[in-house]
């Protein structure tokens, strides 16, 4: 809570000397902060004021802050500078957040780009844009250190203390030949503890994670996270070094599949890709209704069929209904409980999948498990629903019926949710955007059977 303080009073202080426009007091400030409230500031600020306090700081300092814009104020800086200023600032940002940038420039913006940049800069750029953005290869840094085996500690670190750009950055050093072969790997405590005259070949790992350019960028981010990596290399074909892939970037790979597996769940598929082409996000919140509905009625279709169906079993069942009026009170509790268990079970699955919790070789396992949740829970919830039930129509059978036919939908709920998606992801198909139609399709259609049959069983002598 102090530092929250600490930080917010350090913010007031910037926006008092920005209106005074005391810059060199102002800067003496600014420097001292973490660059993620420098760009809170900033966000706070008037464009041309933004602007102005930007262009304060040096150009690494600059490409540094820019790192951490999100993409619509990045997009928006590129419009407002005049090029050369512009330029200056993307030729010292990261440079898989400059590959980002420039990807989500349209044609014409970006041959307007290219062509102002350095010959360096340029090619970095296009190689990186040339990578398949879902793989390791579209997310990785080019920004590592490499060091030579025969090289002495001493002559490692004189070599580092040289680079100035993103130095703070530094962690893991990378050991490669004259062809860029990876050869080993030493972290920075490593090479700074050992004796100087040491050379690096002899204290370097030699065994060690490492991903190709191709490796689909959740699985780099799942190897991230289950050997606890600062980062992981990115080889090429040839087994060249090419880059690095943070833990940061790990990070914000989960969150995108995630989310964009909580927007296909509920039938908005194509949202998902919308990050990566804004003009498809503002056809659905701005464009014709023809494409809204084009993206979201399928996915209801199914449903609405699966409610017709269940609206089958109703009819079938017509006459129970009509001679003991009691049995639809509970027809709403059947259906909700199953489709809310059954939901849960198809979200833990979506999740566990994406974060590698789940292995799909050994499904079996994972089913049984949530088979044996789905029988506790529908015990649980079909003892309360029975003694309820008991209570409020005094009848011990008439909360048999009910109890028994909530406990056998939610476990069948249960199963399904992990089933369903499974089967959908054997197939081919997108788990996300079908597991909840068809779950709740099967789930309404069996739970109304199951119960009128559990009403025909124990309330038979009324009919």
């Amino acid at each position: 809570m102090e530092n929250t303080n600490k930080t917010n009073q350090k913010k007031q202080i910037i926006h008092d000397l920005i209106k005074e426009q005391e810059w060199d007091a102002l800067l003496l400030i600014a420097k001292k902060m973490p660059v993620i409230d420098i760009v809170e500031v900033l966000y706070d600020l008037e464009d041309d004021v933004a602007l102005d306090m930007l262009k304060r700081f040096s150009l690494e300092e600059q490409g540094r802050i820019v790192n951490e814009f999100d993409r619509e104020r990045q997009m928006k800086l590129f419009k407002l500078l005049d090029r050369k200023s512009f330029i200056a600032i993307f030729a010292n940002m990261a440079s898989d957040v400059r590959a980002d940038l420039y990807q989500c420039m349209n044609r014409e913006q970006q041959l307007e780009l290219l062509s102002s940049l350095d010959e360096k800069t340029r090619e970095n750029v296009k190689e990186l844009s040339s990578y398949d953005p879902e793989t390791a290869g579209g997310i990785m840094s080019t920004e590592y250190v490499s060091l030579k085996a025969n090289m002495t500690t001493e002559e490692a670190i004189r070599k580092i203390r040289n680079i100035k750009r993103n130095a703070d950055n530094i962690f893991i050093l990378y050991v490669i030949d004259d062809n860029r072969i990876l050869k080993g790997k030493l972290s920075l405590g490593t090479l700074v503890s050992a004796n100087k005259d040491a050379r690096v070949g002899d204290i370097m790992l030699e065994e060690f994670a490492r991903v190709n350019t191709s490796t689909d960028q959740e699985e780099v981010a799942r190897l991230l996270k289950h050997r606890d990596l600062v980062e992981i290399p990115v080889v090429n074909e040839k087994d060249r070094l090419v880059g690095v892939v943070t833990v940061d970037d790990a990070i914000d790979v989960l969150e995108e599949e995630t989310t964009d597996d909580i927007f296909d769940k509920v039938g908005l598929a194509d949202i998902a890709m919308t990050r990566r082409e804004s003009s498809r996000s503002e056809q659905l919140v701005k464009g014709p209704l023809k494409n809204v509905l084009k993206v979201r009625v399928p996915f209801l279709i199914i449903t609405l069929i699966g409610g017709m169906l269940a609206g089958a079993v109703i009819d079938v069942y017509e006459a129970t209904l009509e001679a003991i009026a009691a049995v639809a009170i509970f027809i709403p509790v059947i259906m909700d409980m199953g489709g809310n268990v059954g939901t849960q079970s198809s979200t833990i699955f979506t999740r566990a999948l994406v974060l590698g919790h789940i292995n799909m070789k050994h499904f079996r396992k994972h089913l049984f498990r949530e088979m044996g949740i789905g029988i506790s829970i529908g015990v649980i919830m079909g003892a309360a629903a029975l003694a309820i039930a008991t209570l409020w129509q005094g009848n011990i059978d008439f909360g048999y019926a009910v109890g028994i036919s909530l406990a056998l939908t939610m476990t069948l709920a249960t199963t399904l949710g992990f089933l369903i998606p499974w089967v959908l992801v054997k197939l081919g198909f997108d788990q996300a955007a079908g597991s909840d139609p068809f779950i709740t399709t099967v789930k309404d259609v069996t739970g109304l059977f199951i119960y009128f049959t559990s009403v025909s069983i124990f309330l038979g002598y009324l009919l």
